[in-house]
């Protein structure tokens, strides 16, 4: 029997690969290398990736076990409450091996739950304070503003109510969210705060998936969670570990998953709370020199070409699946680890940026890798690419080639949005180019679509509504108020969101508030602003106003995303065109039996516009222009229409519709019923 060739799969689904079949089998080889070396052929790799419970604090047999690798290293101390933050003989950590890896053993009645701990790391020519690179509880002094691991052993151990949790198969509709700032209060909101307030929201809202920002720890609030310091600590300024789990189990008796922001791609670039210089050298986790500093993000980037460090990062993945029960990661900055230039200013214009030299094929081994263990730990988990550059068979599966994540985000979209909006008149949208765009992307690779990002969202750029209504929002969002700016953004924000989800792969995504246009950005406590947290928050008093604009964007963007579940819009079959002009900006698809017909004239509003359809009798479920969505109400609800027999020798089928301006329409065909119905 003729073994099976994965990347055959790969190369024939896409012909344009073949020139380079080469370096595609030399980069499997390579991933397939560095899986034996790490493994010996002995273990798994989910029994490889446990040096979270080899590494760190642990209570085993009544003592504590410490160990902490630091080949560096001449003498290291256990220091903290316990020694009155000094270095004493008894504390002294022993090098236990040629690796560098060293070890305390205390009795078990010489910590407390709550006492606080880091290290006193001696190198040849120096020393400085650490926190333990496995540390899974780390706390800040909120006076000094000090950062200190902390000893985690409560009496009363969190018990799953539900542990064997499966996320629903199929399309996944991403809640994007951050736990600190989805709270009204000017404070940092918390897990309990969220479990009782927000996570309710989600739930009516109809998105089956929550994405949670900002949990490993980090040092400065305002960067959104994306410098990490301590990768097996959930960030302490939003609660206690417990906290957090009963977060994540409450979300799964309610039927949605819940996946983390990994951060995989750099570090921040703090020495005491971070991994930098952890044990007198710059290059234990990362690259040494120039190579091992992101610029850009004034970070610390990582070799995983080192073994210890695919250990330290495949570990990290198994804890949090393990111990916190999350069911899968969005990989942030795929495109930084990916590319030697971290992809920075490129355009990714041709097949040869993915197979030159530019190539780091270290992180790329890492990420098949990371896809690998994630599912082998947990064959449910979902893994999420953010990738700008479309490096081909990303999201593909191992089975046919892929490097294994199960989406890719569609980050193309948002800038198409952005630039549209920004530099291109209502009337000269180009429809057809806005087609393609918007379906532009691979046939062997699961997307995830957006309107927009949460760094739209942040002090510096700008919201869909934002750019759309600009400072009209504060005065003009009352109900009663007639204002046409806000009717031109109104309409638009609904077009733009209903397009953009109805042509999405296999999932969509939103950033908490863009659905009903929250009208602030976002701009954390930081010195310039003299600490406020005015602006990091949700204002949900917005969207739950009847009398204010919000509620009907809100209502809108909760029935846009129960219609596409109930009817499976999303999945395997594409959209298929079934009219566009870009003169009348016009355009017509169907998808999952559903017709779609949107028209995104300023001024134009059409009467009897003919538009082709399959032969049969049609019902409108929902249009953009309903006064429950803020609309007009220039169309009649639940009116049913009948497609006319075109006499012609073609014999072609139409609908002739009334098209209001700045208005989409879905139409249902009477032998089609909802999934639910």
């Amino acid at each position: 029997m003729k073994r099976h060739d994965p990347l055959e799969t790969l190369l024939k689904g896409d012909p344009y690969l073949r020139p380079y079949e080469d370096v595609l089998r030399r980069r499997a080889g390579l991933i397939y290398e560095k899986e034996k070396n790490l493994t010996q052929g002995k273990l798994s790799l989910a029994d490889f990736a446990s040096g979270h419970e080899y590494f760190g604090l642990h209570m085993r047999e009544d003592e504590w076990v410490f160990r902490e690798w630091a080949p560096n290293a001449t003498a290291v101390f256990f220091i903290g409450d316990i020694t009155c933050w000094k270095e004493k003989k008894p504390f002294s950590l022993k090098r236990i091996n040629k690796e560098g890896v060293w070890e305390i053993r205390l009795p078990g009645s010489s910590l407390n739950h709550g006492e606080l701990y880091r290290l006193r790391i001696h190198w040849k020519g120096g020393a400085g304070d650490r926190i333990p690179a496995y540390a899974r509880r780390v706390v800040q002094d909120p006076v000094t503003l000090i950062f200190n691991a902390q000893v985690w052993l409560p009496r009363r151990p969190y018990v799953w109510q539900l542990p064997n949790f499966r996320p629903a198969s199929g399309p996944v509709f991403i809640y994007e969210t951050h736990v600190g700032m989805a709270q009204e209060e000017e404070k940092i909101g918390s897990f309990r705060e969220f479990t009782a307030n927000i996570l309710p929201r989600i739930v009516r809202s109809g998105y089956n998936t929550i994405q949670l920002m900002a949990i490993p720890e980090h040092p400065y609030y305002g960067s959104f969670g994306y410098h990490v310091s301590s990768f097996f600590a959930a960030s302490s300024r939003f609660g206690t570990p417990e906290d957090l789990k009963e977060l994540i189990d409450s979300a799964h008796k309610e039927g949605l998953a819940v996946i983390m922001d990994l951060v995989h791609s750099h570090a921040v670039s703090n020495q005491v709370e971070g991994l930098s210089l952890f044990d007198g050298t710059p290059y234990l986790y990362f690259h040494d020199g120039p190579r091992g500093k992101h610029t850009a993000w004034d970070s610390r980037c990582f070799d995983y070409g080192r073994n210890e460090v695919i250990h330290f990062l495949l570990s990290n993945c198994r804890f949090w699946l393990d111990e916190y029960h999350f069911d899968g990661f969005r990989f942030d900055g795929v495109t930084s680890m990916l590319y030697l230039d971290h992809g920075l200013e490129k355009a990714f214009t041709s097949y040869d940026c993915y197979f030159k030299d530019n190539v780091d094929e270290d992180a790329l081994a890492y990420l098949a890798l990371a896809n690998r263990l994630i599912h082998e730990v947990n064959p449910y988990a979902l893994t999420i690419a953010e990738d700008i550059s479309g490096m081909p068979g990303l999201a593909a599966p191992r089975s046919k080639g892929g490097i294994g994540f199960d989406f890719r985000m569609a980050m193309g979209v948002p800038d198409l949005w952005i630039k549209l909006l920004k530099e291109v008149k209502d009337e000269d949208w180009p429809i057809s180019y806005l087609w393609f765009e918007l379906t532009n992307r691979r046939a062997d690779e699961k997307t995830i679509g957006y309107t927009e990002s949460h760094d739209q969202a942040l002090v510096g750029d700008k919201t869909i509504i934002f750019r759309l209504i600009d400072s009209d929002m504060y005065y003009h969002m009352r109900t009663g108020d007639k204002n046409l700016r806000v009717d031109r953004g109104m309409a638009l924000h609904k077009l733009i969101r209903l397009v953009t989800l109805t042509t999405s792969g296999n999932g969509y995504l939103n950033f908490m508030g863009n659905e009903f246009g929250h009208p602030e950005w976002i701009d954390f406590p930081r010195r310039e602003n003299a600490w406020s947290f005015k602006y990091a928050r949700r204002q949900w008093q917005l969207v739950d106003n009847h009398e204010l604009k919000y509620s009907f964007l809100g209502r809108f963007d909760q029935d846009m995303i129960n219609l596409a579940r109930r009817y499976e819009i999303l999945g395997p079959h594409w959209p298929r065109i079934l009219h566009e002009h870009s003169d009348d900006k016009v355009i017509a698809f169907e998808r999952a039996g559903l017709v779609f017909v949107f028209n995104f004239h300023p001024v134009r509003s059409y009467t009897d516009y003919c538009i082709q359809a399959p032969a049969g009798k049609y019902q409108m479920i929902m249009d953009t222009d309903a006064p429950e969505y803020g609309g007009h109400g220039r169309l009649s609800e639940g009116q049913c229409h009948f497609t006319l027999a075109d006499k012609s020798k073609d014999r072609i089928n139409r609908l002739s519709l009334y098209l209001p301006s700045r208005t989409a329409m879905i139409l249902r065909p009477a032998k089609i019923r909802s999934s639910k119905s």
